[in-house]
């Protein structure tokens, strides 16, 4: 099997591919904005219509992992159209649905179909270039995975106000049709493989912890974690599903996850690393928007200005890392974007609603670059040695290590916040008393700040809450800095990639790739 496939139209096919890949990033979270308008129209509580959203991401997390298996066993390209055809007609039947059952069940269906779109685009451009183009390849489907999360609340909040919230939906169908017309004609085709019976069990058993472990994660918040029974009994069900699937991968004679997938080096270091920037990913973006409106009081329109800058970072930094993965060490370019993301959450650190917006701007950018420094260069190192016919796999492991991480890194950093908050409100009010100096020396912080008078408390309460949530996110911002540092130490754990040369001269990827 050669490592690249000679096609005509790369560029055409790669704009196909980037509108799956964006279609399918975007939904992750343009809902999110429109859940209190699916509420009254679908007669659901709060709670109810939360799993509009936990439904696609549990389903999807679930899929990802047998994408390899299908892929062979059916054709990459067959899957995909039939993935991206499902993916749109369950995006239309979202946009109709008229009750919360119906709606959960297309957004299972929704999830189901999507879940290969990013593993099998991914694959497919590493096919379609050669080694040596493979960094700006990188570059341009990286752009499409990492934006598509950032800009979906927005576009999700604008369709919704402008028109409705069923257009959060409508809107995937011109995308899906120029992509499903452009992919069938031109999408190179291979013949399906000859290969075994599924592993049904080894699926059954991830699929199991998968899901129970999303479950956990995104009603734990609500439910007060280990204070609920039900949030323990699902972390005690992922764990036991994850362990089976371990134990059963490393017994079975034929898993459907190939063993010798882990036994690239540079593959293994890449999983680790995905799963410690996914915590880092979204986690960070999901911070911003109510650190701005509820401490900073920033309008929605300005919060989304000042956040802006972090998306084009990201891009600008993602085209320059392109370019330079095949002329510098791709990681040395890691490195750069891990002290750069770092130093740009040890800025975070420092913030305090009074932070200049040039200030906060400038930080973001400085994130956003950094991520995509570290995106681009680790797509690349992370297949230069494997085997061409494990691609889609590897795409689908990757893909999945980065949705589990980004969950777990949202909840965390949720959980962490509100628990900061609680502690160290405790704190500052050791300091508040009738004896406080300040409030002894008569005039008006004495009068409004009163701790004796109802409305003096509830100030007091108000201001030193608002001090102890900004400490919470300080502390939040610390972990998220914790995450960045084990996952730089996975560079030294990785090859690097001779990009300048042909695959079949670099040795062990030869032997790979023949």
């Amino acid at each position: 099997m050669s490592a690249t496939l000679a096609v005509k139209n790369r560029g055409l096919i790669t704009v196909c591919l980037m509108i799956a890949t964006l279609m399918q990033a975007l939904d992750s979270t343009i809902a999110n904005v429109a859940l209190p308008y699916m509420q009254g129209s679908l007669s659901a509580s709060y709670d109810e219509i939360t799993w509009v959203l936990t439904s696609y991401v549990v389903m999807a997390a679930i899929m990802t992992a047998p994408v390899g298996w299908l892929a062979a066993r059916f054709g990459r390209k067959n899957l995909f159209i039939v993935c991206l055809v499902g993916f749109t007609v369950t995006s239309m039947m979202c946009g109709i649905a008229q009750g919360l059952s119906e709606m959960v069940v297309d957004r299972l269906l929704q999830g189901a179909f999507g879940a290969a779109l990013v593993p099998l685009s991914q694959a497919t451009m590493m096919d379609i270039y050669p080694i040596e183009q493979r960094g700006v390849a990188m570059s341009i489907w990286g752009m499409g995975v990492m934006l598509g999360p950032i800009l979906g609340p927005t576009l999700g909040g604008y369709l919704t106000d402008t028109w409705n919230w069923r257009y959060v939906f409508f809107v995937n169908l011109p995308f899906g049709i120029i992509a499903v017309l452009g992919l069938m004609v031109l999408m190179p085709g291979r013949k399906p493989q000859p290969i075994g019976g599924f592993d049904w069990l080894g699926f059954g058993v991830l699929s199991l912890g998968l899901s129970a472990l999303q479950i956990a994660l995104d009603r734990g918040q609500e439910l007060d974690w280990l204070n609920s029974n039900f949030i323990i009994g699902s972390f005690i069900v992922a764990g036991l599903g994850m362990y089976l699937f371990l134990v059963h991968m490393a017994t079975a004679r034929q898993p459907f996850i190939p063993r010798r997938i882990f036994a690239d080096r540079n593959f293994t270091a890449a999983l680790l690393t995905m799963l410690l920037v996914g915590m880092v990913l979204l986690a960070s973006s999901a911070l911003l928007a109510p650190f701005l409106e509820n401490l900073g009081n920033y309008p929605v329109a300005t919060a989304g200005l000042v956040m802006a800058p972090r998306g084009f970072g990201t891009m600008c930094s993602m085209l320059v890392a392109g370019r330079l993965t095949n002329r510098v060490d791709p990681r040395k370019l890691m490195l750069l974007g891990y002290i750069l993301l770092g130093y740009s959450l040890h800025m975070q650190e420092g913030w305090t609603p009074s932070v200049s917006q040039s200030y906060m701007m400038a930080t973001i950018t400085l994130q956003g670059t950094g991520l995509g420094f570290v995106f681009v260069p680790l797509q690349v190192v992370a297949y230069y040695t494997l085997e061409p016919a494990l691609r889609t796999q590897a795409a689908a492991l990757l893909a999945l290590f980065r949705n589990v991480g980004s969950a777990v890194g949202i909840s965390v950093t949720s959980a962490l916040l509100d628990h900061m908050t609680i502690y160290e409100h405790a704190n500052l009010m050791e300091y508040i008393t009738p004896f406080s100096r300040p409030l002894q020396a008569g005039g008006a912080v004495s009068h409004y700040w009163n701790p004796g008078s109802p409305t003096g408390a509830a100030m007091l309460d108000s201001l030193v809450t608002t001090q102890a949530r900004i400490i919470a996110y300080i502390d939040d911002y610390r972990f998220m800095l914790m995450c960045v540092i084990p996952a730089a130490f996975c560079v030294f754990l990785m090859r690097r990639p001779v990009l300048s040369a042909a695959p079949s001269e670099h040795g062990g990827a030869a032997s790979a790739m023949e």
